[in-house]
């Protein structure tokens, strides 16, 4: 049964189809020939229940804000005020893009829309500097996975409406995670830039870093308005995601100027589609878990490890580190989430695990599942906007990876990292 329900969605997603077909006829198959089901009506509740969370409202608002701020200046003048500041160091214009990476984030919550809005302009400055192209696509696709973590995640989203673990907390949990892979990255591209002999640009002066820091001031203040809003308990993380769409409609409209109001339309047409597909896999993801759920098909396969490791807190948070990192290495990280989470449920509450703590190292197996071959979806993001072939992006991801690595097992061992920030607003 398992065998030929994995080569039924194998030979699908080989034929080409999206992720949504193989997890569709794979339900389908289960529902009717294995469990000998016939009320399909059973299926589209489970499908119509997935995405009728009011917490998955944001998801739509928070990628219109970041489209906005996207087509706008927001993303240009984060960066040149990173530049400024921290250009003249060696490794500078990495560390310029990693920085911008996670800065950006706080903007879109999407790895994909950080490749799309980073990538365009800072790949043609590390290769023009020495850089090599796998080197510089590697370290995009990679910083550009902060983005999950630092507010607003639609990947900590999702994970919040399956686990009901709090948005708010999930949201300020993964502040200093992403810092701290931020910080890891800003490592590497130092030794990497003394290694191959680069030199640093030269230092800019204070009175152009204070005209650059000026015209970052409003860009800044998104994730300030979102964060601060929900950390003072001013408004839901939903709420956040109306305000967010508002801020940046008075932003880049009525005093940058760099959208009009006639492009809203094609805005809004891109967050539908985005939305659709993001919400179509919720819904099959949903209909997919609850097959194979009554199948037994989860429990059957991880059932034993979780009870071998009994209720270990440091080994139950590894199992689920590397089952969601496999996992995502080859089906959408949404996808991943909507699976996995209710059946780790009862181990980490056996286990006494915060769902928060949890969370954050979820999403951060979903990033790096984001930019890992096979199947990571910021690999096939890059290969559109750089135009190169599958071999020439994945060539500089693994020690990126082995850095990602490297900080969940940081954060593993280590739980007060994600949960020291959160406790302030408890």
């Amino acid at each position: 049964m398992l065998i030929f329900t994995l080569t039924i969605m194998v030979v699908l997603l080989l034929l080409g189809f999206p992720m949504m077909v193989p997890l569709l006829a794979a339900s389908l198959f289960l529902f009717f020939f294995e469990l000998e089901m016939s009320n399909v009506g059973l299926l589209m509740g489970q499908m119509i229940s997935g995405v009728q969370s009011w917490a998955l409202a944001a998801v739509p608002l928070f990628i219109f804000a970041a489209d906005l701020m996207t087509r706008g200046h927001a993303s240009q003048r984060l960066l040149d005020l990173v530049q400024s500041f921290v250009g003249h160091l060696r490794g500078g214009l990495p560390i310029t893009t990693a920085a911008s990476c996670t800065l950006f984030g706080a903007v879109s919550g999407s790895t994909q829309a950080t490749v799309v809005a980073m990538g365009g302009p800072m790949r043609p400055k590390l290769l023009e500097k020495g850089y090599s192209d796998s080197f510089s696509i590697a370290l995009i696709i990679n910083a550009s996975d902060i983005a999950l973590l630092i507010p607003p995640s639609i990947g900590m989203i999702i994970y919040g409406v399956v686990s009901g673990a709090s948005i708010g907390d999930l949201f300020i949990a993964g502040i200093l995670p992403g810092l701290l892979i931020l910080v890891m990255f800003s490592i590497y591209c130092w030794i990497g830039s003394v290694r191959m002999g680069i030199a640093p640009e030269p230092k800019a002066a204070w009175s152009e870093r204070l005209a650059k820091a000026r015209k970052a001031l409003l860009p800044l203040g998104f994730p300030l308005v979102v964060v601060g809003g929900i950390y003072a308990g001013m408004f839901s993380p939903t709420e956040a995601a109306a305000i967010a769409v508002l801020y940046a409609i008075i932003l880049e409209i009525l005093i940058l100027r760099s959208v009009k109001v006639t492009e809203l339309w094609d805005v809004a047409i891109s967050t539908g589609l985005i939305t659709a597909v993001v919400f179509i896999l919720v819904a099959a993801g949903t209909a997919f878990t609850y097959v194979i759920s009554f199948a037994g098909i989860p429990q059957a396969l991880l059932g034993p490890v979780i009870e071998t490791i009994g209720d270990s807190p440091a080994l139950v948070l590894l199992l689920i580190a590397v089952s969601f990192f496999i996992g995502c290495m080859f089906v959408d990280p949404i996808v991943v989430i909507l699976i996995l989470t209710p059946l780790f449920k009862p181990a980490v509450d056996a286990a006494g695990l915060d769902p928060v703590h949890v969370g954050v190292i979820v999403t951060l197996q979903a990033a790096i599942g984001s930019a890992t071959p096979p199947f990571g979806c910021d690999i096939f993001t890059a290969m559109a906007v750089f135009r190169r072939p599958y071999m020439d992006v994945i060539r500089g991801t693994p020690p990126f990876i082995f850095i990602l690595l490297l900080a969940t097992l940081i954060l593993v061992l280590f739980p007060q990292i994600s949960l020291w920030l959160p406790s302030f607003a408890a």
